[in-house]
């Protein structure tokens, strides 16, 4: 199969097209052949040895793990799928090689889905890691429920393209920030009230609408704004990042309870994900199409930070 291939950590120009063998689906496992691949921030972290502490890793290694395809094989012990179905998930493997820039790959059936039916396979590709990145910082973290206010802190990009629709289904109020540009789209998602993230009084204009405080932040970016964040929640609410490890002394100092989520698979939350989708209450993040061959520079776009919903390569 024809993949997009590093063999050592390092910059954009590490990743090469080469021909590598298609893999075999164990037991347990379905082999999707992947029509689509998402692009996220931790696909270029790998990729430059950022993570390498953090995760087991061989070379050669294949990046990405998102994934829109059909179902090409199944192991001998999984039901529930057949060749032909068209699904997605999320690929993270215990041991990061064998990812998702590149025609198959093969998953665990526990995590992947059946796409929303009324989605194509570029817009179910951008749903995984971010869906999922989401729904467990919100609900299985946070606790996040009907009445309860929200800031987003990073409301146009992947994550919190899905963050917001997720919590207005779940009856909290949102509010997110955003540069100007992108305020209508974030509106659009179901946000309450957009604000300017380069502002210096964002965060109180989001105290002036929750004098309270907010009940749970969505720290899905870094920098000041994280920094600042625990100043916005009422005594007890909770900060989830997914980006920096939260600063605990700040939590305690602010009377706040300070979270860090990094996904999991899972085909269950996944396929109620889909059903949201298919039900017209969550959309798919706004996306921006490119050719797997372009893998390099699709890297450097979404490291650049600012792009709307995400990037998303066609494989086949």
């Amino acid at each position: 199969m024809k993949a997009i291939v590093i063999h050592r950590f390092g910059g954009a120009n590490q990743l090469q097209m080469e021909t590598v063998a298609t893999p075999e689906p164990d037991r347990d496992e379905v082999l999707i052949a992947i029509a689509c691949a998402g692009v996220n921030p931790v696909d270029w972290k790998i990729r430059d040895g950022m993570l390498e502490s953090l995760f087991p890793h061989r070379f050669p290694l294949i990046p990405g793990w998102d994934a829109a395809g059909t179902v090409a094989a199944v192991g001998a012990g999984v039901h529930g799928f057949a060749e032909g179905d068209r699904v997605f998930a999320y690929c993270r493997k215990p041991v990061v090689q064998w990812g998702t820039y590149a025609e198959y790959v093969a998953m665990p059936a526990a995590a992947v889905a059946a796409m929303p039916a009324s989605l194509g396979f570029a817009e179910a590709a951008a749903i995984p890691l971010a869906g999922l990145t989401s729904w467990q910082a919100l609900f299985d973290d946070a606790g996040l429920a009907s009445g309860q206010a929200l800031l987003v802190l990073s409301g146009a990009g992947g994550t919190g393209s899905l963050a917001i629709p997720f919590a207005k289904n779940a009856g909290a109020r949102v509010y997110a920030l955003a540069s100007p540009a992108n305020h209508d789209y974030v509106r659009s998602l179901g946000a309450d009230d957009v604000f300017d993230y380069h502002a210096p009084d964002a965060l109180a204009a989001v105290r002036a609408r929750e004098p309270s405080g907010v009940d749970v932040v969505y720290a899905n970016v870094g920098g000041p704004l994280h920094r600042e964040a625990y100043g916005i929640l009422r005594p007890g609410g909770t900060l989830v990042s997914i980006v920096d490890p939260p600063d605990q002394a700040a939590a305690e100092a602010a009377g706040v309870i300070a979270l860090f989520r990094f996904v999991e698979p899972d085909g269950t939350q996944l396929g109620e994900i889909a059903r949201l989708v298919d039900q017209g209450i969550v959309r798919p993040p706004e996306i921006t199409l490119m050719r797997l061959e372009e893998a390099a520079a699709a890297q450097a776009r979404n490291q650049d930070g600012h792009v709307r919903g995400k990037i998303v390569l066609e494989v086949s």
